[in-house]
């Protein structure tokens, strides 16, 4: 089972990984991991590693972070290059990817990755009334 770990600069992660479990039901081997604003790199890469054994064992590992280039993405990218073969990051995060990552966690992390990444674009959409595309019809 893919376990994930739901990363974010304050709050966002937590919320969002309870609204996810509002819709889509409590998972196992998922967790939160927040970034307090007096906290550093250092103690975020201790937060992943209390997290990691907290659901051992873990065979794959999915990092869902919120900012590329953040220091939630930086701590976690520095887990994934040293064991590349077995955890992976994704950047963007937001509902819909983490209810489809919720939903795929029985298959394998090469096969969730690229499936959330059309997920989460598929995701943003605008509603148009003006262009008529039907949207008027969700109303």
């Amino acid at each position: 089972m893919l376990a994930i770990i739901v990363t974010s600069h304050g709050q966002f992660a937590r919320g969002l990984l309870q609204s996810a479990e509002m819709i889509y039901g409590k998972s196992t081997k998922v967790t939160a991991v927040t970034l307090a604003a007096n906290e550093s790199l250092t103690d975020l890469a201790n937060h992943y590693e209390t997290a990691i054994q907290q659901m051992e064992p873990v065979t794959e590992l999915l990092f869902l972070v919120d900012l590329w280039g953040g220091s939630p993405f930086n701590a976690a990218s520095q887990m994934v290059a040293q064991h590349p073969d077995k955890y992976g990051l994704v950047a963007g995060l937001n509902l819909p990817m983490l209810i489809e990552a919720l939903s795929l966690q029985e298959q394998t992390m090469a096969e969730v990755i690229p499936h959330l990444e059309r997920a989460a674009r598929s995701s943003i959409r605008h509603l148009d009334l003006q262009a008529g595309t039907g949207d008027d019809e969700l109303l």
